[in-house]
């Protein structure tokens, strides 16, 4: 079991070091364009300082939680052995280290960067009016994390679903071999892949979302004449204290995990699903309070100033701002409720899948498909109740609260998101080293509902980006000073149908990537057993570094166009058309990303779920008496094909999509400056 669990985290920390090397160049790079281009004043270094430290603190937080996986994989396999409750502990731990240090690390330095620059721009003495500036400035700490987050989750899901993709196809549909068989050359790479994308890249992913909502959130509220004022301007650090009291309430709702409730195998998945009731409610009474002593009584107003003109919101109360938090924070929890009922096996969705799959590989994709799409209704209409009520109540500062107020129970999501890759590890490492079949199913059971937490995880960093985006969108708004954004303008109305594109242009490289990818693995696994027949009879050991090296090069080669696409497009098309060209693209981009993202992670992780059900081997079709779902059947080799089309779906593309609309609008709201002064097609004003 060491064996085998050392050779997982060296090829993860491996894969880490090669990435976070290119990351660290790229990071120079462009911090040398923002320092030409989106500083306020030639000379500073305040938006750059701010950017790499962002950057930094990510790759930090990616490393952190990939560390704590690797150490915590083979813990869950033994105790597991033992008692499915102890393996449930081990595993939930695991993923609250990831949850607590990546929240906590990206809330301290996030204050300590604003208390020197406030410290450097007050020096003589608070300045009210000076405020917005180093706000704007603190924006680039959003992009640096936003930027790490991109690369590291294309890099990483290209990794893992090139591995995954490889290994099941070979291993599974033609040589029948059981799931992370030690026959497999691609068992190991798979491994990896899950610390690699699903730990250190959502990590990133989450990182981002939190430091750019929070930076949207404070950018909005420095142009209130009010906030700036009271308490010495120490009500604008209401964002920020939202995230603080959801890291106190989520040491509370983890108690209720570990100490109080008693896991067995029926109870796994209830245990999570009320880790997100509980600290929900703790925070949502948490939050009144906080609201009423943290802001002015008698109100405040939003200001903007365009073209010379400055202009007002209507007055904003304490208790506005508290709606609008909780209206997030109830979204949040809706999407992740509807999310879990679409791609847990324990709902009729997913057993639909599976009774599709007896009449083969078609039905079970139309299925799949069909049910991605479906999955899309209810959250968007979440998201457009809670941005109508937020923006109606609180103007952008309002959507910037509700996406701050879905992402405040963020320790908890990130606990149970990253208790499923570690569960998925536990199993491999079950498989591999031989252990008892009663050991496999504990961690098939445990990786089944971390399955459904990782959709439900994907389901929060999806809705959560729609907000950050549109938050950040209205910062974008604010600082250019554009009032409206005309769609029936031709230059905005060409920008909406460009950034529509994008999220397709984007999947179309993801996916590309993870199908060559796959196609050189697959080559290599055949390669390995046809060369030498001692693998499959189980005399000889496969080369599992070979598999590990061709994930690498794939992941790091392939994340690059991607990677360009989406922090290029805004400054081209800044440079090219001014605000209101970009102003187009983001509503675009945001509109059009939002519906593929939720589609393609709800569609990956029902099959995925399918195929979980299948090989379980108790569940009996419900059209056919007496048929019982079992491994290496018609049916299971129809869920397996499914399967691994649904995987770049749900771990590349998908969850992907939401770092595009995220970095785009971030990208644009840090050189927003820069297109006012700089663009030559286009007049502005």
């Amino acid at each position: 079991m060491k064996e085998i669990s050392e050779l997982i985290k060296d090829g993860a920390h491996e894969f880490l070091v090669q990435e976070y090397i290119f990351l660290a160049g790229f990071l120079l790079v462009f911090a040398v364009i923002i320092f030409f281009a989106a500083e306020p004043v030639l000379g500073y270094f305040y938006t750059t300082a701010a950017f790499l430290i962002g950057g930094v603190t990510s790759i930090i937080s990616g490393y952190i939680g990939m560390k704590a996986a690797v150490y915590t994989n083979v813990r869950t396999t033994r105790l597991s052995a033992r008692n499915i409750g102890d393996g449930f502990i081990v595993a939930y731990r695991g993923g609250q280290v990831l949850g607590f240090v990546l929240v906590g690390l990206a809330l301290l330095i996030l204050i300590i960067l604003i208390a020197v620059y406030r410290a450097i721009f007050f020096a003589n003495g608070y300045v009210p009016s000076s405020v917005h500036l180093f706000y704007d400035m603190i924006a680039g700490y959003g992009l640096g994390g936003s930027t790490v987050a991109l690369f590291g989750r294309v890099g990483g899901g290209i990794y893992t679903k090139a591995a995954d993709v490889g290994s099941d196809l070979v291993g599974k549909v033609v040589a029948g071999l059981n799931e992370d068989s030690p026959k497999n050359p691609g068992v190991i790479a798979d491994n990896v892949g899950d610390n690699v994308g699903d730990i250190a890249g959502m990590g990133s992913d989450l990182f981002g979302s939190l430091a750019e909502s929070t930076c949207a959130a404070l950018v909005v509220s420095a142009t209130s004449i009010e906030l700036v004022a009271y308490q010495n301007g120490g009500s604008i650090y209401y964002p920020l204290l939202i995230t603080a009291t959801g890291i106190l309430t989520s040491i509370v709702t983890t108690i209720f995990a570990t100490n109080i409730m008693k896991v067995d195998f029926e109870s796994v998945q209830s245990t999570l699903k009320w880790q997100l009731f509980i600290s929900s409610a703790l925070e949502a009474g948490v939050l009144v309070p906080l609201s009423l002593y943290c802001l002015p009584a008698t109100g405040f107003h939003l200001n903007t100033v365009t073209h010379g003109k400055a202009l007002a919101s209507p007055i904003i109360y304490p208790l506005d701002c508290y709606w609008c938090v909780l209206a997030g924070l109830l979204s949040g929890l809706i999407i992740g409720y509807i999310t879990e009922i679409m791609t847990s096996n324990e709902y009729f969705p997913v057993q639909e899948i599976a009774e599709a799959s007896r009449t083969g590989e078609g039905p079970n994709i139309i299925y799949g498909l069909a049910l991605g799409y479906g999955s899309t209704i209810v959250p968007i209409l979440c998201l457009g109740v809670t941005i109508f009520v937020s923006f109606t109540l609180a103007s952008m500062y309002g959507v910037a609260l509700a996406a701050l107020g879905m992402l405040s129970t963020l320790p908890v999501a990130l606990s149970i998101d990253g208790y499923g890759p570690i569960s998925d590890n536990a199993g491999g490492i079950a498989e591999l080293t031989g252990l008892h079949p009663d050991v496999r199913k504990a961690t098939d059971k445990l990786d089944a509902a971390g399955n459904t937490t990782a959709a439900v995880g994907k389901g929060f960093a999806i809705g959560s980006a729609c907000l950050v985006a549109l938050a950040l969108f209205g910062a974008f708004i604010t600082r250019t000073g554009l009032t409206t954004v005309n769609i029936l303008a031709p230059l905005q109305f060409a920008g909406l149908i460009i950034g529509a594109m994008l999220p397709y242009a984007f999947s179309f490289f993801t996916m590309r990537a993870v199908g060559i990818a796959a196609k050189d693995m697959i080559i290599e696994i055949k390669g390995q057993m046809d060369n030498n027949p001692g693998i499959l009879k189980g005399t000889a050991r496969p080369d599992y570094k070979q598999c590990i090296r061709i994930s690498t090069r794939a992941s790091l080669k392939y994340m690059i166009a991607p990677g360009l696409l989406v922090l290029l497009t805004p400054i081209i098309v800044g440079l090219l058309f001014g605000p209101n060209g970009v102003a187009g693209v983001l509503a675009g981009n945001i509109v059009s990303g939002v519906q593929v993202a939720i589609s393609f992670s709800n569609t990956g992780g029902a099959w995925d779920n399918a195929k979980k059900y299948i090989e379980e081997g108790t569940h009996q079709s419900k059209e056919v008496a007496g048929h019982i779902f079992k491994k290496k059947s018609p049916e299971h080799r129809a869920a397996v094909i499914g399967d691994t089309v649904g995987d770049p779906l749900k771990d590349t593309s998908g969850p992907s999509i939401n770092i595009l609309i995220k970095l785009s609008a971030i990208t644009s709201l840090v050189f927003g400056g820069f297109f006012v002064n700089t663009h030559f097609l286009v007049k502005f004003p």
